[in-house]
């Protein structure tokens, strides 16, 4: 235990002293951190404190960190190797306010808390504070109060782009407001919008620091993330804010979104671009891969340059090595994500080591919620894709027709024998070979198999409703090398079915080898791509129409007259499928790209109604009746060169090429509707629209006379034809992993509850509520309490042996065991029975 406590201090010795604290006083320098009791630190005292390091006559051996006039700034609590620093949290508190101080470390020696004891909870920091930087941590005082009663309304934004829009005579005149909102580029937010600002003040004014957005691709996160920096700013709860994303692309589209929508109050500046000046700005927009190499972070920031960190895609702009420069600010983080938690559930810690993606997709979504104080796997708010296709006030996102074509190649790839070929073997001979759909174009690729691929879309693409050219496309390929291939074989074909219309540029690659590839993302969402009016002087829009790539334009990119997605690759992690899917559900009125006004009038408005989704590795089916969310899928180990070949090295050249003719073996074309694709669907929506259409139900719920609801479904709908609706089908749609009651369901229908709450959510929840009855404890192993509180509740044989005392039994029970029960200080072992006989309902937590 003494080496523990000895190494601990050493390394928080160490780490003050590389922050720039001098601890002893050399005779130029003095000392600025002291113990408790303001003791002098001496080299014989430091000594003295390897056998004991936490306990000393006077108490605990506190570090206190002096300000520049010498009075208490921060107190450091320190703990011993072995025990989690939160537990010094009220130790700190007490002392730290004895001493008037605002700030205070918790450390062990490896993991460190930095903890504002006005506001907020604490979070981990990386290093420790510099001494330069108190004052700056002085300075910053939110007025929590004034953020919460800031009243954010539908014009928040508006009101920055133009203060006085409303009294302007085009806005007041029904009949040309439209048009002098466009002109004018004006963005108000949506009600969905309003909510998730308003959600934040919410959890401000409930003492939360860290916040996550959950929002569906093509809801807006950008500008609701603005309307967020206009109210810490506006408030003074923040005086610069930093906007971290994870692609370069993304950096330059999020500066223009900032500009357009807060120029007027705020400026905006993308780091590499205003290296000398960019703490001019108020808003600071940056790759986290430029300030992360070679720890740039830590040279050219402060830990309080920023108040508002926002993170967005948020668990993978903070993943891995990123966690420590997300970290390194303090203040307020917010975490945006488009990727719904709901489909990488119950991530399994044995499987940590697993190559899977999903795995890692698992690992990163748990850090996530974890990083924005939503451990209970419920963000701050949540849009899904069905919300804004649904939404009474919208609809706002739009849902595909999916298009399944597979050729006789792809079919064979697909099914469980596999394609058979002729392969020529080093020694001259023919042997056969199988392949797979995750084989294709890396271990053999067919060229017919291509071309059907291309000629199918073109055959098959919805048109632009103006010019009657294709439709803007995005198609996603195996690999660059695929890309190219793609590339050129559409090129070939258009200039074929359009003569000396395209030139060449029909299709266009985009991949990281491609030098101007990211200009060309903007220019394909400017409507410029390779020039624009093809068809029609007067309509603007891209020379090229179909953008090949592999993977620049999944995450974030922005281009709502999109009308065919091309998935020319198989796909196995449930991100990136929702991702590319996304590309299209953003809604997109084509008239507004029609520069003659006169002609914009006259022309019938045509609006996006829904999207072509090709298919042609049966990805759309995977995700709807084999993709098992709760499986680990055992996907092949690339190697280093197929690394390469996705990432943007040099491309591998296929094992196999088949020059077999391939034809198209199937075409079904399915319209997603209003239930959505079931990646998408959780619930039995036929039973909820049954119950919000009955008018008892609905007078009845409005006053929360749940029994006389539930009477009354029992009596007139439950088992009725032609549906038969009752609580087992309901339980099974919803997929749940403990027994949901009816009257959670229609809470869930009637919007009481925002969510479903897991069985181990729930279990949390109760522990949490028994904790409270009792005070904490040091040297208490609380894992073990918590693990015999969970099985107590959830294993009748557990239960059963505890309350007959059948100790022996544990033995040989494969779920807690006799060890585990030994782990259990001995009062728990009494509480917990009695706690959960009173006060638990444990049939909510069956299956």
């Amino acid at each position: 235990m003494a080496q523990k406590e000895a190494k601990a201090r050493i390394k928080i010795n160490k780490l003050l002293e590389e922050a720039g604290w001098i601890l002893l006083e050399n005779g130029k320098q003095k000392a600025n951190v002291t113990f408790e009791n303001h003791m002098t630190i001496t080299e014989e005292f430091m000594d003295s404190l390897g056998e004991n390091f936490e306990k000393t006559k006077s108490g605990f051996a506190d570090y206190i960190l002096l300000d520049e006039k010498g009075f208490p700034a921060i107190v450091l609590e320190a703990k011993s190797e072995e025990k989690n620093p939160l537990v010094g949290k009220e130790q700190a508190r007490k002392y730290a306010k004895s001493q008037h101080c605002r700030f205070a470390i918790l450390s062990n020696g490896n993991l460190h808390y930095m903890w504002d004891i006005e506001n907020g909870s604490p979070y981990i920091i990386s290093k420790f504070p510099e001494p330069d930087s108190i004052n700056e941590f002085s300075k910053f005082k939110p007025n929590k109060e004034k953020l919460v009663k800031e009243i954010v309304a539908d014009d928040y934004i508006a009101i920055s782009q133009k203060p006085n829009y409303a009294k302007v005579a085009e806005y007041k005149k029904l009949e040309t407001r439209k048009d002098f909102c466009i002109k004018n580029k004006l963005r108000f937010l949506r009600p969905y919008q309003k909510r998730a600002v308003h959600s934040i003040q919410k959890a401000v004014d409930n003492g939360k620091s860290r916040f996550l957005f959950e929002m569906a691709t093509g809801t807006g996160k950008t500008l609701t993330a603005a309307a967020v920096i206009k109210l810490f700013l506006k408030t003074g709860n923040a005086s610069r804010v930093l906007f971290l994303v994870d692609r370069l692309e993304l950096e330059e589209q999020a500066k223009k979104a900032f500009v357009d929508y807060l120029k007027n109050d705020y400026s905006t500046a993308v780091y590499k671009e205003n290296r000398d000046d960019w703490n001019k700005a108020e808003i600071v927009v940056t790759t986290v891969q430029s300030l992360l190499f070679n720890n740039k972070y830590q040279r050219i920031f402060k830990p309080t340059d920023f108040d508002l960190v926002i993170s967005d895609e948020a668990h993978r702009s903070i993943g891995g090595n990123a966690r420590a420069l997300f970290e390194f600010f303090v203040g307020y983080k917010l975490g945006l994500t488009a990727t719904p938690k709901d489909y990488l559930r119950k991530f399994d810690q044995k499987q940590s080591k697993s190559k899977d993606p999903r795995e890692l997709e698992r690992r990163l979504l748990l850090d996530t919620y974890n990083t924005f104080g939503c451990e209970s796997g419920e963000p701050t708010f949540r849009y899904s894709l069905l919300d804004g296709v649904r939404d009474a006030d919208g609809p706002f996102l739009i849902n595909p027709y999916i298009i399944d074509a597979r050729t006789e190649i792809t079919t064979q790839l697909l099914s469980e024998e596999g394609y058979a070929a002729m392969d020529y073997s080093e020694n001259g001979e023919d042997e056969e070979n199988t392949y797979f759909k995750r084989d294709f174009e890396k271990k053999f690729f067919s060229e017919d198999t291509n071309r059907v691929f291309c000629q199918t879309f073109l055959e098959n693409a919805l048109k632009d409703p103006i010019s009657n050219e294709i439709g803007k496309t995005i198609c996603f390929a195996v690999s660059q090398n695929h890309a190219a291939k793609l590339t050129q074989l559409l090129n070939i074909m258009a200039d074929k079915v359009w003569p000396g219309k395209y030139k060449s540029d029909f299709a266009v690659q985009v991949t990281s080898y491609i030098s101007d590839a990211k200009q060309y993302t903007i220019n394909f969402t400017n409507n410029n791509l390779m020039g624009s009016a093809n068809f029609e002087d007067w309509y603007k829009t891209s020379k090229a129409r179909v953008c090949v790539t592999v993977g620049m334009m999944t995450t974030g990119y922005d281009c709502p007259d999109i009308l065919n997605l091309c998935l020319m690759r198989p796909i196995f992690s449930p991100t990136d499928f929702i991702q590319i899917k996304g590309r299209g559900t953003r809604k997109n009125t084509f008239n507004e790209d029609i520069t003659d006004n006169k002609l914009r009038e006259e022309i019938e408005i045509h609006e996006k109604k829904t999207f072509k989704l090709f298919d042609f590795f049966a990805n759309c089916e995977y995700f709807e009746e084999e993709f098992d969310y709760d499986q680990v899928l055992k996907l092949p180990v690339k190697t280093s060169d197929q690394k390469k070949d996705y990432e943007g090295g040099t491309p591998t050249a296929p094992e196999f090429e088949t020059f077999e003719k391939d034809a198209v073996e199937s075409l079904k074309e399915q319209k997603v509707g209003y239930d959505g694709m079931k990646i998408d669907r959780m619930f039995f929506e036929k039973f909820e629209d049954t119950v919000k259409d009955d008018e008892f139900i609905s007078d009845q719920v409005k006053e929360e006379n749940w029994d006389a609801v539930i009477d009354y479904i029992n009596r007139e709908i439950m088992d009725k034809p032609a549906e038969y609706f009752n609580l087992l089908k309901l339980r099974k749609s919803i997929n749940a992993d403990r027994r949901i009651s009816l009257k959670e369901i229609l809470q869930y229908i009637f919007g009481f509850i925002p969510k479903f709450k897991s069985k181990y959510e729930l279990l949390d929840e109760e522990f949490q509520k028994m904790m409270t009855l009792y005070p904490n404890e040091e040297d208490v192993n609380y894992n073990a309490i918590r693990y015999f509180f969970s099985s107590y509740i959830v294993d009748g044989k557990v239960r059963d042996i505890i309350e007959n005392k059948k100790f022996g039994e544990l033995n040989f029970n494969p779920s807690f065991t006799i060890e585990d029960y030994k782990a259990i200080p001995k009062k728990w072992r009494v509480i917990i029975p009695e706690y959960v006989k009173d006060y638990v309902s444990l049939n909510q937590f069956m299956n």
